[in-house]
């Protein structure tokens, strides 16, 4: 009897975000669905929050390689490529898929130096532009054609994100592209009723007052100066409008003094993480996301599936996910056409939250955990029964 097929995932860190709750319950699925599965993690950043709760959750023993994390050193890089390289001749899977830049390079490095029949990284999103300078970005790319090119298949997660990784900054050819949709467990969201007063009371926000509110790490590509010019807009329009700034990171403290000096530390909430998913998404009236750069933003996902109306910058992947007016798209760095249309949402709020709703089960349907691993496992069947 042929033994079930292994299969690693290697991820730079386990930090709440986008990835890992993704990759933590799809390790778990693939074990379930018959396969060797194990996940391969570095350390977290300095003040990054942690989600290896999760794994424990759901039964995930990661491996971790401290030196795995996120920052480059050449030499401590190295090592990590050699130990990854015993592990992998060690175990011997028939499938790596890496995920995040650093676990990318040195992930596939290692399995295609240890002989791994097939080696598969997903880009989330990419780090091509306004991350890094115009040198260090092109020092990336160059890392990332290099990578491509140890790799059996790219996966991206939409098709703009597909298109930008192929044709835009050419770091494969577009037939060696694939597109497979990642998903997070929403059960807890699927059947939410809103509004819900647990959110609004816990920060000492008026039940009728608009509440806008944005989810994310507090980074510079995340944009949250952004948020903040626009709503002060939105506020000059609707005084009792109240905005919540969900995540944490290094930018608060700036933005605290942003939203002080815009005349906002009356109307703007700081509320840090809060794990509370349903209470959050039961008491916005409007989900805005402000990124330079995105991949599948887990806000977006989670907006549509509770029924929340969306207003976002057209980058990346929610170009594909807001698309057929799942929602309100406006350009990067344009703080009046965000604010326009935010206002928009508001002053026909009932309207608005009514074509949210009709669009729920489809994104449940396209964005939940279970229908994502199998999308994964039919990907993984083509090569494996090849």
């Amino acid at each position: 009897m042929t033994p079930p097929a292994k299969i690693v995932h290697i991820i730079s860190r386990l930090n709440i975000g986008g990835i890992s709750p993704y990759v933590i319950p799809i390790t778990a699925l693939l074990r379930r669905a018959g396969y060797q599965s194990a996940l391969i993690a570095g350390s977290l950043g300095k003040g990054e929050g942690d989600m290896s709760y999760l794994a424990e959750r759901v039964g995930v023993q990661p491996l971790y390689l401290p030196q795995l994390g996120r920052e480059i050193a050449p030499l401590r890089d190295l090592a990590t490529v050699a130990q990854l390289y015993r592990l992998l001749r060690r175990e011997r899977p028939q499938i790596v898929h890496t995920h995040t830049a650093k676990g990318g390079f040195v992930g596939r490095l290692a399995a295609k130096l240890a002989g791994v029949p097939f080696i598969f990284h997903t880009y989330h999103g990419h780090v091509f532009h306004s991350y890094f300078s115009a040198a260090k970005t092109r020092f990336y790319i160059a890392l990332e054609r290099f990578g491509a090119a140890l790799s059996t298949r790219i996966i991206a997660v939409s098709p703009n994100l597909r298109r930008e990784i192929a044709e835009i900054y050419r770091i494969a050819p577009m037939d060696k592209v694939a597109i497979v949709v990642p998903g997070y467990d929403l059960s807890e969201l699927r059947d939410l009723a809103r509004p819900s007063g647990d959110f609004r009371a816990r920060f000492g926000i008026p039940d009728r007052a608009p509440l806008v509110g944005t989810v994310g790490r507090l980074v510079p590509i995340k944009h949250h100066a952004l948020f903040l010019e626009a709503m002060a807009r939105v506020a000059q329009r609707l005084p009792e409008a109240r905005f919540a700034i969900i995540g944490d990171g290094e930018l608060r403290s700036a933005l605290e003094q942003q939203a002080e000096s815009l005349s906002l530390a009356e109307s703007v909430i700081f509320t840090g993480w809060q794990n509370d998913l349903a209470a959050i998404y039961g008491a916005l009236d409007c989900l805005v996301l402000c990124s330079k750069n995105e991949g599948l933003p887990s806000a977006v996902i989670e907006a549509l599936v509770t029924g929340v109306p969306v207003v976002a910058t057209a980058v990346g992947g929610v170009v594909d996910m807001l698309a057929e007016a799942r929602g309100a798209l406006v350009p990067p760095n344009d703080a009046v056409a965000l604010a326009e249309a935010t206002l928009d949402v508001l002053r026909d709020l009932p309207a608005a939250q009514a074509r949210a709703q009709r669009l729920r089960q489809a994104a449940f349907e396209l964005y939940h955990i279970l229908p994502s691993a199998e999308r994964l496992i039919a990907f993984y069947r083509e090569f494996l029964d090849a």
